[in-house]
């Protein structure tokens, strides 16, 4: 006598749609073309969670650049000002910094321009 998945086919399937749930057409209720689909959208969400991380870096760098300018400073200056002042912020910090607080991001490029100075 031969055995059947039985059950646990039946939730492996229920589990599969579940995660199509939303698509539109065969993409949500054929089997072969849900297991297709959802292998497709794992790829892209796997590389898009890194094109994600490098789009805010070039937001933040854009951000940092324009305060830098408006202080007659470029981008890459500042960078290299901030290593030689040793000042150990992140992009992501010294973009908020000089969008909330201008004042005191007003003192971190005086103090890279004193480093650069020296």
């Amino acid at each position: 006598m031969r055995t059947t998945k039985g059950a646990a086919r039946t939730k492996a399937k229920r589990k599969l749609f579940k995660r199509a749930k939303g698509y539109r057409g065969g993409r949500r209720n054929m089997l072969r073309t849900v297991k297709e689909t959802l292998i497709r959208a794992g790829v892209f969400s796997f590389r898009d969670r890194r094109v994600k991380k490098r789009t805010y870096r070039r937001l933040w760098i854009t951000r940092i650049n324009a305060a830098c300018r408006q202080r007659g400073l470029r981008y890459s200056e500042f960078i290299h000002g901030l290593h030689k002042a040793e000042i150990e912020l992140d992009r992501k910090s010294l973009s908020e910094i000089a969008i909330c607080d201008p004042a005191g991001f007003d003192v971190i490029v005086e103090s890279v321009k004193e480093a650069l100075a020296a």
